[in-house]
């Protein structure tokens, strides 16, 4: 418990570092690819702080009123389908922009951002939707007034909630995958076919479109891990250790990723992060527009 909380604090931070990074710099507030970055900054974060208070509130045994465990439970299964639609986008982005590049800035406008953001919440919905509206078909409303033991299971009372909500994210990830792979394919090609001068720019890309994939199977992972840890159902000390252990390789490692990638491998947004974060001691910011 002691080493996830400061895993989450580490992240948290680096987050919160990045964010305010983004927000300081126009430069970052009109790119498309910082744009959807930064959501998913904000969305791991979201994300983590909610799953961080069901842990403890699991750990310390403390018993929930339901209505807030339940929307802490379905805005917590919002950001977890957020974070890897967002990652999607961010590989079309990349394919727009090496395949397509004289079209890139037609594009990638401020309506286009803002519709595919809004696409991205709506997907994201989905799921959290139908949890809604099946725990209020299926549950009494007094129910809603009791206290339990808050866990991501709380809101599936029967067995086909939770194999529904199953096949509806493996059908969404599936295609995720698939265009995924799609736009790996394709900036692949491109970077056969381009000159020495974009050789690098297009190699660098296909790197990020792979971190992603990556980012993508541990997100994947999450949804298998409750019929894992099923098993070890039997043995509470096992049980809670596989989950502890589940938790930081397939819920904390996949959001450490995103700060890796476009925090420190992005010349730009590196040196602008490395200026705060250093309270302005390095100079190279002043090379950067404003």
């Amino acid at each position: 418990m002691i080493l996830v909380q400061v895993l989450i604090g580490i992240f948290l931070y680096v987050n919160c570092l990045m964010i305010f990074t983004f927000l300081k710099k126009e430069m970052f507030r009109e790119d498309t690819r910082y744009i959807l970055f930064a959501q998913t900054l904000f969305g791991d974060s979201a994300f983590l702080v909610l799953c961080d208070v069901l842990l403890l509130g699991n750990h310390y045994q403390f018993r929930m009123h339901m209505i807030p465990c339940f929307l802490i439970c379905t805005t917590a299964a919002f950001f977890t389908n957020c974070t890897p639609l967002t990652l999607v986008a961010m590989c079309l982005e990349r394919y727009v922009a090496i395949c397509m590049p004289l079209r890139h800035a037609d594009i990638s406008t401020s309506r286009t951002r803002f519709l595919g953001i809004l696409i991205i919440w709506a997907i994201s919905s989905i799921s959290p939707l139908f949890t809604v509206i099946s725990y209020i078909s299926l549950v009494p409303t007094s129910n809603l007034l009791s206290y339990a033991d808050c866990t991501v299971e709380a809101p599936y009372k029967e067995e086909w909630q939770a194999q529904t909500r199953f096949i509806i994210l493996l059908i969404l990830f599936i295609f995720m995958i698939i265009i995924v792979v799609f736009t790996y394919i394709k900036i692949m090609i491109a970077a056969r076919a381009a000159s020495s001068s974009k050789n690098k720019s297009t190699n660098k890309s296909l790197k990020t479109v792979i971190l992603h994939a990556f980012q993508l199977c541990l997100c994947i992972m999450q949804f298998i891990c409750p019929y894992i840890e099923m098993v070890f159902w039997n043995n509470v000390l096992v049980f809670y250790n596989v989950r502890y252990c589940f938790f930081v390789v397939f819920y904390i490692a996949p959001r450490c990723l995103s700060p890796l990638i476009y925090g420190l491998r992005d010349e730009h947004f590196f040196l602008v992060l490395r200026h705060y974060a250093t309270c302005g001691f390095h100079k190279h910011l002043q090379s950067l527009p404003i």
